[in-house]
């Protein structure tokens, strides 16, 4: 196969694979995990602090591995060895049987395996750049996988006993570990194509970083009592695993959209107005959620995910790229995964005890997360900083 700046051509459909395992686990962990620690008799606030766990971790792991893996450019290397010793944290996961040894294995689990997504990002953004390709095409891959993980832990989470998800969970990581070992490596300080290597800088010195950092932790951690607890409010309204699927599964399907349509976005949406929009959609998004929506609401409700998830991702992506140096994107990633989780962590713990207070009313606090993030944003956009897209 011919590189193309020392990237084989098999690069894209290697990395797809990556995130089809990221994003099958993700789809199977988010909405079923808490199905799973409340079937082992954890109870809601319990799983609030459990599900806050890997952004706790991944706040103080993912820093040193990406200086390591910015001094060695090691990224490959970084996310195989990540992989493999997930699988080994969740089976340890899986084993556990007290709420506190659960809490432990999944300490151990989330500290080894966190790293995985910022440094696959980082590994993307490089290679992608390197051969000319928009991420969101490659990256909706995963948001494909998302909804097969869904769907399956859906169908099982209706035929197997709830303490048995975490098997699938397992399973899942192992799928990340195969496709790890078969990243093809980038060359030492691969460039962007048509882009001059940025000098190397301090980071946290530039206030656009520093805006975009609390922008989008705002934006993304507004999600805590979704991903915490929809899949409970739901099961309690009375759907069963298959539908709660299929809403979590129309959600992606409205950022699939989005990330195939990301290079043919007007000029108008620069990343600083996919933010705002962002957090425009996230706030309308759990407005509606707080009033505890008929079922029939729910799918426009779901639909949002294209704007709070989805505009936000590509948002903070596509500015991150334009104001990182070349030789910090591992550090880069690690101070967005810092930010992220440790703002999700927080929110992640205050939902669990937002939700056993006031139900679906927890939903109000999201929104104005949401817009605070918003908020950010429009400072970011109003510093003019950034070039035009």
């Amino acid at each position: 196969m011919r590189p193309v700046f020392g990237i084989s051509w098999g690069f894209v459909p290697r990395l797809a694979a990556l995130y089809v395992g990221l994003f099958v686990l993700s789809g199977i962990q988010m909405p079923f995990l808490p199905l799973w620690l409340k079937g082992k008799g954890v109870d809601a606030g319990m799983i609030g602090v459990v599900m806050a766990v890997p952004m706790i971790v991944r706040a103080f792991a993912t820093p040193f591995v990406a200086r390591a893996v910015d001094r060695r450019d090691a990224v490959r290397a970084a996310i195989m060895l990540a992989s493999c010793a997930g699988v080994l944290g969740f089976i340890l996961v899986g084993i556990a049987d007290t709420a506190i040894a659960i809490l432990l294995a999944y300490v151990l689990a989330s500290l080894v395996s966190t790293p995985v997504l910022p440094l696959t990002e980082s590994y993307a953004l490089k290679g992608l750049g390197a051969l000319g390709r928009a991420y969101g095409p490659v990256r909706l891959w995963g948001s494909a996988a998302f909804i097969a993980g869904n769907f399956v832990a859906g169908f099982a989470a209706d035929v197997i006993p709830a303490r048995d998800i975490i098997w699938l969970i397992v399973a899942a990581s192992v799928l990340i570990a195969v496709a790890s070992l078969g990243l093809p490596p980038l060359s030492a300080g691969t460039p962007m194509r048509g882009e001059p290597v940025k000098a190397r800088g301090s980071l946290l010195t530039n206030p656009m970083f520093i805006v975009l950092l609390a922008a989008a932790s705002l934006i993304q951690s507004s999600h805590a009592v979704f991903y915490g607890f929809s899949a409970l409010q739901w099961r309690a309204a009375g759907l069963d695993g298959t539908a709660i699927a299929a809403l979590w599964a129309l959600g992606v399907i409205a950022e699939m959209i989005l990330f195939a349509y990301q290079a043919r976005l007007p000029l108008f949406f620069a990343p600083t107005v996919l933010l705002i929009v962002g957090a425009l959609g996230g706030a309308l998004r759990w407005a509606l959620m707080a009033f505890d929506p008929p079922t029939f609401v729910l799918p426009w409700a779901q639909l949002l995910h294209a704007l709070s998830f989805g505009a936000t991702h590509l948002g903070t992506l596509m500015l991150l790229v334009r104001i990182t140096p070349a030789n910090q994107g591992a550090t880069a990633q690690a101070y967005l995964a810092i930010a992220l989780s440790l703002t999700m962590a927080g929110a992640m713990a205050i939902s669990g005890i937002l939700y056993e207070d006031f139900g679906s009313r927890a939903y109000a606090a999201m929104a104005l997360m949401a817009l605070a993030g918003g908020a950010c944003g429009f400072v970011a956009h109003r510093m003019g900083r950034e070039p035009t897209r």
